[in-house]
């Protein structure tokens, strides 16, 4: 079954199709009126040629009024004919939206998946576009065998190829529908599923010494060579978006992906990032703990291990500024200053996966106090690390991941969305092209919160209590974490129910 935008979308379809189909009717009693010695008229096309039609297109098209005369005897006869040529021509009421991505496997298949099935992507064109959206897929890592094949046993999909669906449908950044993605709905979308387990860093193939092939970042490369014979050859920009470890990723590979499109004689594809949830901290955990799993390991450690379990690539300017600590370049404040591309950064400033890896379990029994400051903390920390990035957007939420999700529309910060934020960076690296350095005018692209502790943004996403699985406000959840008002109010300096009534109103 369609949604309902869906439907409206083939309606809207096929009534355009109609109209053709009465513009053919039309130009012949035109032609009937000139035999009948009646004036003459121009006939204009309905839309440009397929080629020269872009979104933003504003050429006006020559109107015209159908003129009935002939027929006005009949029309109940002839209205029935039109319908019927009509769907003769498009089969509105059997015919399926085709938005969906279909899968391709890697023409190189050298380049594969953790356990040697071929990598590979799923696309979905869009003829007459030049403008493509590549996105990386996110879901942790593993840094040795044990924990490796403990992942095989339990997510398989992340490390092989085996059971990949034919298709895949588009959300958030990667939907086709405009009222969902205002933006980018009619790029050419690309999903490269993670099956690396290297945070998209390694270029290590299976062999009879190594059980897994760690090979993410030459699978970027081998996609983007296979879509030059699909289009991105006449590619005007080409934006490499991720979440979570697949933003990471974006920070690791974007400079190489503009590199190798130079080198493959394509200099003028602007390549551009977008960082979703894949900002992490090298910061101290809570609590340490041994290092045994992706969870309960300390960022820096893992990556340590990681790195030299992948043969990791870091981008050549971090491992100059890094030499023999390569292991920095996974820490976006850390790479982001080496990096030649413009980057868009998406981070929320309390990151569950930050706190999951920093042994902060929220959802379980009210925080304690230390905790507590050090969730704060957090968001201080970030916001820090944040300050002289251009272009960014920090909600002060509890969450992970965002830009294909079906609410990455409804986030706002200082009454500004993500959508619009990502516009108004183009359109800020449109006008720097010509060295015009001065902003958009009511265009913000550099937006983070200013409120301290999570979830204090009324746009956030809707938290549920894991236990009942009923939605909780913010006031519920805060006091869920423990949070004290009395002492919270007192650090704020105002009246208790004061801050109470703001945190009921979303202030």
């Amino acid at each position: 079954m369609y949604s309902k935008r869906q439907q409206e979308r083939l309606t809207v379809i096929c009534l355009v199709h109609s109209a053709l189909v009465l513009g053919l009717l039309q130009s012949g009693s035109v032609g009937a009126r000139r035999l009948r010695g009646g004036r003459s008229e121009r006939r204009a096309s309905l839309l440009p040629s397929a080629p020269h039609r872009q979104r933003g297109d504003t050429t006006t098209t020559e109107s015209f009024a159908l003129d009935f005369t002939a027929v006005e005897d009949n029309m109940d006869s002839f209205m029935t004919q039109v319908k019927n040529l009509a769907q003769s021509l498009y089969p509105c009421s059997a015919q399926k939206l085709d938005n969906d991505m279909k899968l391709h496997f890697l023409e190189n298949t050298s380049v594969t998946c953790n356990d040697g099935t071929p990598a590979g992507y799923y696309l979905k064109e869009s003829k007459g576009s030049r403008r493509w959206l590549i996105f990386l897929e996110g879901g942790w890592y593993c840094f040795n065998k044990e924990n490796c094949d403990s992942r095989y046993e339990t997510m398989k999909r992340l490390m092989s190829s085996s059971k990949w669906p034919q298709t895949k449908t588009g959300t958030g950044i990667l939907s086709p529908l405009p009222e969902d993605n205002p933006h980018w709905w009619n790029a050419n979308m690309v999903f490269i599923p993670y099956c690396s387990s290297d945070v998209w860093s390694g270029a290590t193939p299976k062999t009879d010494q190594n059980d897994y092939a760690f090979m993410g970042s030459l699978i970027i490369k081998e996609v983007v060579k296979d879509l030059l014979s699909k289009g991105l050859d006449n590619g005007k920009i080409l934006l490499l978006a991720g979440s979570s470890a697949g933003g990471t990723g974006v920070l690791l590979n974007v400079d190489a992906v503009a590199k190798l499109l130079e080198e493959l004689g394509h200099p003028n594809i602007q390549v551009r990032g977008l960082s979703d949830s894949g900002w992490f901290l090298d910061n101290k955990q809570y609590l340490c703990t041994d290092c045994v799993d992706t969870i309960s390991c300390a960022p820096t450690e893992a990556i340590k291990r990681g790195i030299k379990y992948w043969g990791g690539v870091v981008p050549e300017r971090c491992r100059l500024a890094h030499e023999g600590s390569e292991w920095n370049c996974f820490f976006g404040y850390r790479v982001y200053p080496t990096i030649r591309r413009p980057v868009f950064v998406v981070q929320w400033l309390f990151d569950e996966a930050q706190l999951t890896v920093d042994n902060i379990h929220l959802m379980g029994q009210p925080v304690q106090e230390g905790q507590w400051r050090y969730i704060q903390n957090l968001g201080i920390e970030l916001r820090n690390t944040l300050k002289d990035v251009p272009a960014m957007f920090a909600p002060a939420c509890l969450s992970h991941e965002v830009i294909t999700r079906n609410y990455w529309i409804d986030i706002q910060v200082k009454g500004t969305s993500l959508p619009r934020a990502l516009h108004c960076w183009e359109r800020s690296l449109h006008d720097n092209s010509k060295n015009n350095k001065a902003l958009p005018k009511g265009c913000p692209m550099h937006l983070i919160d200013n409120c301290p502790w999570p979830h204090c943004n009324p746009t956030c996403p809707t938290i549920r209590d894991q236990v009942t699985g009923q939605e909780m406000n913010v006031i519920q959840f805060l006091m869920h974490m423990g949070f004290d008002v009395q002492k919270m109010a007192q650090q704020q300096g105002m009246d208790p129910s004061k801050l109470l009534g703001m945190l009921s109103s979303g202030s």
